[in-house]
């Protein structure tokens, strides 16, 4: 979506990994709030909800040296009721010529950004019915969602309608729940201009009077506010994407100046593409194309299978690319679900640093967006009702976009690979919201059908509410490798009293050698005692893959006397091949035991005692050992 970046930083901002909120970041988000501060404010229009758009086609004259759009739509649609009227969201800054259903001439009105129709011929609920509007004008400026510039000294034009702005330049039922199923759209131009739009080009007639009609159509089902298109003298490259059998065209349209060294930065979509094709699923809209669209804004809009783009550095290719899997097939249902797009897409956007750059630029990654999200105390991701008629806060960089990527990459964390992937892929192949709209109860379902957990307590504390823990670890050496973890926790939000978490602890000995354990924290001033390979504790280091947002975490070191219970519990056999039994000295009660294989996920809960392992693959495990005297972490050896 409206990922605001000025161009000459995202050239900049290809290359590097923030590992915090740097100027040049400040910068983009300071132009982002300027930009959005111009939209207006916006509620679905009860009078659109009793019918279902079927098809348009879109058929305007313009010119890209002229502030001007002259078009006819027509539109297919199915009512839920029989209609006597119809109305379509229109700016009534544009002026309607007129209005026919079929060849009757219809009675219409113009009103407060509505376009009413007195229908000639009444059309019953459950029948198809069509009516063709005929317009012209100069569309309101204030959204920017129809634009004239210049490049070069070249003329160029374009939309961008997220989020509100459709209705200011074509006749349309503008909200999240309707997509038009088919689209077909003919840009009458300047016959010297190349035009662009979503979906296949099918053809380019040449017209008396120097103009072109270029048509595209488009055939998967699209909301209106991903319907665009831009007309300038574009040079236009190709590149081939996907994998056999599933091969799509990657068209280029881009400025003439720019041509050589944008052909160069575009490489990178190709291994892009094979990523998410690889996590996710094949590109959704392989029987059309992918492609980029340069124009004049200092950002990217994700309209389906064209990006505008404002610049190509990898990320923002990366992040509009993204959209066409969460945000284009998926659609948030609503404004106070966006996060379902943008956090996704940016959080695909690390994705791209973590399996091209590495761990270590990861790890940067995550840590610029923490201090992000953490340079201030509060802030929801679900939007309450009010937040969701202020585009401001519908697209606020540290909310929606850096909060939004960190509590994806959070379920990632506590869920694991294998059943995340899964879970979105499941989210993403469901017929309810396949090319429909999803709300975040149905992301929630499925990611909790995938792993079989309880998601509830996650979401209460990091989507619907505020704030994030300051962790606090105090850790003493009891001795004979052992140590005891005391972790307790601070929240910066009276929304939330406490994040229930697994917090990744790294103890650092001498040498070089570390030992990371996972700590299922349930509870303030919790007590682990946890095996280690060494005697000697010389740093501790809380969640040192920055997989949390959280911030100011202290650790306090301490060596203590030989405290009796730190042998209090032992593993027999260990390495074991059949089973293994947890044998507690006097007065040392077991109350539950969890396993966790070596990457810290938990793949066994409640387990008797003694333990069947037989079924476990060969290799490390960890026991968290839940007793009266604290909680045991037991390295466990399978044959």
């Amino acid at each position: 979506m409206k990922k605001l970046y000025i161009v000459m930083l995202l050239l900049i901002f290809s290359q590097l990994s923030a590992q915090s909120v740097t100027s040049d970041e400040q910068l983009m988000r300071t132009r982002e709030k300027e930009q959005a501060e111009k939209k207006r404010m916006f509620a679905v229009n009860p009078n659109t909800q009793n019918y279902d758009v079927k098809y348009h086609k879109i058929e305007l004259t313009v010119n890209p040296a002229n502030y001007h759009v002259a078009g006819k739509v027509t539109t297919r649609f199915i009512p839920s009721e029989t209609l006597t009227q119809i109305v379509f969201d229109l700016s009534h800054q544009l002026t309607v010529s007129s209005v026919k259903q079929g060849t009757q001439t219809a009675v219409f009105s113009q009103a407060n950004n509505q376009l009413t129709i007195q229908l000639p011929q009444s059309v019953a609920s459950g029948t198809e019915g069509t009516v063709e509007i005929t317009y012209s004008g100069a569309p309101p400026s204030a959204s920017e969602a129809f634009t004239v510039s210049t490049h070069a000294g070249t003329p160029v034009m374009w939309t961008l309608s997220e989020p509100f702005g459709a209705r200011d330049w074509w006749p349309c039922k503008q909200d999240l729940n309707d997509k038009i199923e088919n689209l077909d759209f003919y840009i009458t131009a300047p016959a010297t201009y190349t035009s662009v739009a979503n979906g296949l080009e099918i053809s380019q007639t040449t017209n008396t009077g120097g103009t072109k009609t270029t048509h595209f159509q488009h055939n998967y089902p699209i909301p209106a506010y991903l319907v665009a298109f831009a007309v300038t003298n574009y040079q236009v490259f190709q590149q081939l994407g996907g994998t056999a059998p599933n091969n799509f065209p990657i068209v280029n349209y881009f400025y003439p100046e720019n041509f050589n060294t944008a052909k160069d930065q575009v490489a990178v979509t190709l291994p892009i593409m094979n990523l998410f094709e690889d996590l996710f699923e094949t590109y959704p809209f392989h029987e059309e194309k992918y492609g980029h669209a340069q124009f004049g804004w200092g950002g990217g809009m994700e309209h389906t299978t064209v990006s505008f783009m404002g610049g190509f550095s990898r990320s923002l290719i990366a992040h509009e690319l993204a959209h066409h899997w969460f945000g284009n097939k998926v659609t948030c249902g609503t404004w106070k679900d966006i996060w379902l797009n943008e956090g996704f897409a940016e959080y695909m956007s690390g994705l791209v640093v973590e399996h091209i750059d590495g761990q270590t630029a990861f790890v940067s990654w995550k840590n610029g967006k923490n201090q992000s999200i953490t340079s201030q105390n509060g802030g929801n991701l679900y939007l309450t009702d009010a937040q969701a008629e202020d585009s401001g806060r519908i697209f606020s960089g540290r909310i929606t976009y850096d909060k939004g990527s960190m509590v994806v990459h959070m379920l990632r964390y506590v869920l694991g690979d294998t059943d995340f992937y899964q879970g979105m892929k499941n989210y993403l192949a469901d017929p309810q919201i396949a090319y429909g709209y999803a709300v975040t109860t149905q992301l929630k379902q499925h990611l909790e059908t995938a792993s079989g957990k309880n998601l509830t307590e996650f979401f209460n504390d990091w989507v619907y509410g505020q704030g994030f823990p300051t962790y606090t670890a105090g850790v003493s050496i009891l001795g004979n490798q052992q140590a005891k973890i005391t972790l307790s926790q601070t929240t910066s939000h009276n929304s939330v009293s406490f994040f229930e978490m697994p917090v990744r602890i790294k103890l650092v000995g001498n040498n070089g050698q570390s030992e990371t354990v996972t700590l299922n924290h349930t509870q303030n001033n919790q007590e682990f005692i946890v095996d280690l390979p060494f005697d000697i504790i010389n740093e501790v280091i809380i969640d040192p893959d920055k997989d949390i947002i959280s911030k100011n975490n202290t650790s306090t070191l301490a060596v203590t006397e030989f405290q009796k219970n730190a042998n209090a519990i032992s593993l027999v056999p260990n390495p074991a091949s059949d089973e293994v039994r947890i044998v507690a000295t006097e007065g040392v009660t077991v109350s539950q035991m969890d396993l966790y294989d070596v990457n810290g996920k938990q793949i066994a809960h409640s387990l008797a005692n003694p333990y069947a392992v037989s079924h476990l693959s060969a290799g490390i495990y960890t026991l968290a050992i839940t007793t009266n005297k604290g909680v045991f972490h037991k390295k466990m050896i399978k044959r």
